[in-house]
């Protein structure tokens, strides 16, 4: 037989009874998404439904929904058919809830601390994302795993750590193992906060100060503040808030000089290169918070599916995240991660009682 006659043209029709591809329309794609978006609302309903368990109330549910995608991802592997939403859940969902934070703010708030505590929490995070991030360097840790351990101990845990990935770019390994490393750090000091503020015989204020300025999530804040005394977490929460508010300049920083260090000359500059849009939803609805009496019971709402789609987002990445990756990173970066928190912790301490 002639070669030519083997070879179909690239015009020739398929064969008769040949399967033709099915095309990717809009419908098929968006119905790809429903088993793994399906399975982390599963995810975050079981996490947030944990807290109402005696005695659990103060877990945060990001955490929970995070370890049960990893032991579920541990069990059984990765399914095909929860990728799809699993990605979307992972990345665009939570980049989403990140900028619906901005509603849980208002500049007034901000105003209302006061330009002395305004400067500790300022101090207190620069010094504290400039040390962790040379630490990092001695101690041989990769840089964009060091950079989201940076963000999440000086900001505010999970969400700075996603938020500044946004122009870290780091490996979905290093995103979950940093996840993991700060949020245990911060429910570590959830727990011993309150027995620190009978040893160290501090007075409310200043520990509500302490608390604000140095645990990591917000939720976490709460605990801490809560436990000691209601009026605590009236102190507290609008400290730790002001450090939410961080997230903005931080990745405007870092997208900056990312850009300056990795951008080609000759390649036209784009302010998503630097600045994703999350962020600046981020401060739209911080603006629009400050200036639009949105009523108390709408915030709320807001707020709860605000924790609803992060808690699904952090499931999705516990589901992306292998055990094994994270065993492989070895003991520096919990190191760092270990040692970052008591930097936080003790200078946040020193400078409150020096300055306020």
């Amino acid at each position: 037989m002639n070669l030519a006659e083997k070879i179909p043209e690239k015009d020739e029709p398929p064969r008769s009874g040949a399967a033709a591809p099915a095309k990717a329309t809009p419908w098929r794609v968006a119905l790809s998404y429903i088993p793994g978006l399906a399975f982390c609302a599963a995810i975050a309903g079981t996490a947030l439904s944990i807290r109402f368990l005696p005695g659990l109330a103060a877990i945060s549910p990001m955490v929970v929904a995070f370890v049960v995608g990893i032991a579920v991802s541990a069990l059984s592997g990765s399914l095909p058919v929860m990728a799809p939403g699993n990605r979307f859940a992972a990345k665009t969902m939570l980049r989403f809830a990140v900028g619906m934070l901005g509603l849980q703010l208002t500049l007034h708030e901000l105003a209302d601390l006061g330009a002395v505590t305004l400067l500790v929490v300022l101090a207190v995070f620069i010094a504290t994302f400039v040390f962790t991030k040379w630490l990092g360097r001695m101690l041989g840790v990769e840089h964009r795993l060091t950079e989201l351990i940076a963000a999440g101990t000086s900001v505010c845990g999970a969400s700075a750590i996603i938020a500044t990935n946004a122009v870290t770019k780091a490996r979905d390994q290093d995103v979950g193992y940093a996840v993991a490393a700060v949020s245990l750090m911060g429910t570590i000091w959830m727990i011993v906060y309150p027995l620190l503020y009978g040893v160290l015989h501090l007075d409310l204020r200043t520990y509500s100060l302490w608390a604000g300025s140095s645990v990591h999530e917000v939720a976490q804040v709460v605990a801490a503040a809560f436990q000691v005394d209601p009026s605590a977490g009236q102190i507290a929460v609008p400290v730790k808030l002001a450090r939410v508010a961080l997230l903005a300049p931080l990745v405007l920083t870092l997208g900056w000089l990312r850009f300056r260090r990795e951008g080609d000359a000759s390649s036209s500059f784009r302010w998503q290169q630097i600045f994703p849009l999350f962020m600046v939803g981020f401060i739209a609805l911080v603006a629009l918070n400050s200036v639009v009496a949105i009523p108390n019971h709408w915030r709320g709402v807001v707020a709860q599916v605000t924790t609803f789609l992060l808690t699904m987002s952090l499931g999705a990445i516990g589901l992306e995240t292998s055990v094994r990756d994270l065993r492989h990173q070895g003991i520096r970066p919990m190191v760092l991660t270990v040692t970052a928190a008591l930097f936080i912790a003790t200078l946040s301490l020193v400078l409150i009682t020096a300055l306020t």
